[in-house]
């Protein structure tokens, strides 16, 4: 006869409620984990998918993703003629939030450099990549986009011709991808009342500068779109993706493209750090000190637990004691109520986690590795916690047997 089930099914109902919020408060730990494993997933999964191995951005700037980063178009040409350069892509990154069937609509813009990049590395799911340089677009199904739907961005409408699945940003925003120019458009869109008085600045602008003066014809190009104008440059992007060439040392390279003053060169290393020392750290340290506090309660809850069953048989301990058991088998029973409450917790967060974290708005991601690390911290606080428990039943005389 095993005593600590015989007393578990004596006061069933505290056990199983006691389990039951054991198990919640496990799945928030596990939950935890799983958000952080997420967040880190999602900051590194672009550097990590889109195949660079250096990424040039805007001098003195942790760009692209960390910060905003600003180079011009022509940085391409520059980067392609350094040796060892095998190819080099232009990079448009930006977030938009948009209304949509009346409900806000997030999308991180990510331009890909038509024709060379279409988006090959894209892991479409449903529909087809980019086949034309205009209107259209790859869209990540959180977006809640379906194929041959159209968005208006901007003045432009564009057409959803592929679905991808967990292409998702830093931020938690669903990615769309649409071809450098049409990101670019996407970005520096203004309204037809802005770009209105920004002509009318330039023709006051240009009515007191001397050449206007002399050739009053001058005045005429301030009617043209800016992308005419030739004393305006082209819209700038984000930064430059290099792939080297096999065989050659990266730092090489690295060395001579940051020797330019314009620039700064990162690794997909550093890139990666980049993105987990700034965006993540500080969830990164919330989060590990709401895990340590959530096992911590669970701790003392259980703790608290064992120490009422325990004098809740106290007549009956000191009986055993009195009719010659020893200590380890009373220990025993304890150790083992403590195990088998930590066991039933760690089955129901296991359980009702993986029913509902996929239904969470971020990504969380269990591993093995998280399992097994928090089925060993619950065989911990199993044992610690019983600890008050076994300390009373020790101090438990055989003559309380008799009173």
């Amino acid at each position: 006869m095993n005593l600590a089930l015989k007393d578990i099914r004596h006061n069933l109902g505290r056990f199983s409620l006691t389990a039951a919020g054991i198990g919640m408060l496990l799945m928030i730990v596990m939950g935890m984990g799983g958000i952080y494993r997420g967040i880190i997933d999602d900051a590194t999964l672009l550097v990590e998918r889109v195949d660079a191995d250096l990424w040039v951005v805007q001098r003195d700037t942790r760009g692209p993703f960390a910060e905003v980063s600003r180079v011009p178009p022509s940085l391409v040409h520059r980067v392609t003629a350094v040796p060892g350069v095998q190819s080099a892509r232009e990079f448009v990154y930006h977030t938009i939030q948009r209304e949509h069937h009346g409900n806000p609509l997030r999308i991180a813009v990510l331009g890909l450099d038509w024709p060379t990049d279409r988006g090959h590395w894209v892991p479409v799911i449903a529909g087809r990549g980019l086949r034309q340089a205009h209107y259209e677009m790859i869209a990540d199904r959180s977006l809640g986009l379906v194929i041959g739907e159209r968005l208006k961005l901007g003045k432009e409408f564009f057409t959803v011709v592929g679905i991808t699945q967990g292409m998702i940003s830093a931020s938690g925003d669903g990615l769309a991808f649409f071809t450098v120019n049409d990101a670019k458009t996407i970005q520096s869109d203004v309204p037809p009342e802005a770009v209105r008085l920004e002509r009318a600045a330039r023709e006051a602008r240009g009515q007191t500068f001397e050449l206007s003066l002399q050739q009053p014809q001058v005045l005429e190009n301030v009617e043209r779109p800016s992308v005419e104008l030739p004393a305006i440059p082209r819209s700038q992007i984000s930064a430059v993706m290099v792939k080297l060439q096999p065989g050659i040392a990266e730092d090489t390279v690295r060395s001579i493209i940051g020797s330019w003053s314009d620039v700064s060169v990162y690794t997909r290393l550093g890139q990666e750090t980049l993105l987990l020392r700034g965006t993540v750290e500080k969830a990164r340290r919330q989060i590990g000190l709401f895990r340590v506090l959530l096992t911590v309660i669970a701790t003392i809850i259980m703790a608290l637990i064992l120490y009422t069953l325990t004098l809740d048989k106290i007549h009956s301990i000191a009986l055993l004691k009195l009719i010659g058991a020893s200590n380890v088998v009373i220990l025993g029973m304890i150790l083992q109520q403590a195990l088998l409450l930590g066991s039933i917790g760690y089955g129901v967060a296991y359980l009702i986690g993986s029913r509902l974290f996929p239904h969470f708005p971020r990504r969380v991601i269990i591993t093995q590795q998280d399992l097994v690390q928090l089925a060993i911290i619950v065989a911990a606080i199993s044992v610690l916690s019983s600890l008050f428990g076994i300390a009373k039943a020790l101090r438990i005389s055989p003559n309380e047997a008799l009173t």
